[in-house]
């Protein structure tokens, strides 16, 4: 596993003879034998969300946040939590969580306990600086500590964000067209057809070796330059850093046997494909994208019938959506999903000011906005 690279401006490590952890600690410092680390791998067993890893952290530090000041604030209190974070280097500029500006995944802290998170908390606070933090699960035990930390420290705002869907599974989706109406069921049946018209039609859910993960990865992001996703901007083949990102990331979890690479093949070709991992007993997709040629028969919507089936059969308990709780999904995949929090920390302190007047600019400009049209 790659060091992080980039250089932490920030208070230096503090750690105890003893091997105790506290305060913010450079990320660069964070290497296998680091005792940062073996907590971060110690506390990966309670996490809920593949985003709470240290491979994605360290994927993130030397690609899209190479520019950026990275601490992890972290507490051997009650078992230990740790929270990493990033900020621009200016003097006021607040802290804010890893990824969600990057590529738009929800994350959180990882706390052994409702007391470490607490301690976590406390330890924010006392950094002084602005906290923003964006798509926090809702039932995350940092967001009650951190408005009892706060309480006479400053404001503390809380808003909903947008939700991450999600699809329990059981034994009964092996054969998820069962699961959906008739109507639903004719169309995925209609799909089928315009697909075979094209020629052959093939389902993969590959296991990426080190090995063999470039070649599979440079397969699965030319799907996506195919496809709107390219006019868009979203595609990851069209910005060099994101690229650099999620090969980093998925190529450490090729190595750790998670990462799983779906194609809808028509002829041999690749018509769809979902890039995923299967972490926690879960099939968490982050990256779809199919070839516009093949959008009269819907290769993206077989691709992911085809996906949901396959992690049934494989037991897994649930088909996770780390993007957007979008009309699309709700109206025909599933209404289910996970909600998520935008916590605003603006303590008594020049930046917490600063950052408090940035923030009530900024909303009244979208709110004239939305007014005006």
């Amino acid at each position: 596993m790659s060091h992080a690279q980039n250089e932490t401006r920030g208070p230096p490590e503090r750690q105890a003879a003893a091997g105790v952890l506290s305060g913010p600690l450079a990320f660069t410092r964070c290497d296998l034998d680091a005792p940062l680390a073996q907590l971060w791998k110690q506390l990966e067993a309670r996490a809920f969300l593949p985003t709470q890893t240290l491979d994605f952290t360290r994927s993130l530090a030397h690609t899209l946040l190479s520019d950026a000041v990275m601490e992890v604030f972290a507490t051997t209190d009650h078992g230990g939590a740790l929270l990493p974070l990033c900020r621009a280097p200016s003097l006021l500029a607040p802290w804010r969580l890893v990824g969600a500006r990057e590529v738009f995944e929800p994350n959180d802290a990882l706390c052994s306990g409702p007391a470490s998170a607490h301690a976590l908390a406390e330890q924010l606070i006392r950094n002084r600086r602005a906290l923003w933090l964006d798509r926090v699960p809702a039932l995350s035990p940092l967001i009650p500590a951190m408005k009892d930390a706060m309480k006479g420290q400053g404001l503390l705002i809380i808003r909903p964000a947008v939700a991450c869907p999600t699809l329990p599974l059981d034994d009964s989706w092996s054969e998820p067209e069962n699961h959906f109406s008739s109507r639903r069921r004719s169309d995925f049946r209609r799909a089928a057809r315009k697909a075979a018209e094209f020629g052959e039609v093939t389902f993969e859910v590959l296991s990426p070796s080190p090995d063999t993960f470039d070649a599979l990865f440079d397969e699965a992001i030319g799907v996506e330059v195919r496809s709107w996703k390219k006019q868009a901007g979203t595609a990851i083949a069209t910005d060099e850093a994101k690229e650099a990102f999620f090969r980093d990331y998925f190529r450490s979890a090729s190595a750790a046997g998670q990462l799983r690479i779906a194609f809808l093949r028509i002829d041999g070709k690749p018509a769809a494909t979902q890039m995923a991992l299967e972490w926690s007993d879960r099939y968490w997709v982050f990256k779809i994208g199919y070839d516009e040629s093949y959008s009269k028969a819907s290769p993206g919507t077989l691709l992911m019938l085809h996906t949901i089936g396959w992690a049934a059969r494989n037991r897994l308990t649930a088909y996770e959506l780390l993007g957007g709780a979008e009309p699309w999904i709700a109206n025909f995949w599933t209404k289910e999903q996970h909600d998520t929090l935008q916590l605003r920390c603006f303590p008594y302190s020049a930046s917490g000011v600063h950052s408090l007047l940035t923030f009530a600019m900024n909303t009244a400009r979208q709110r004239l906005s939305r007014a005006w049209g």
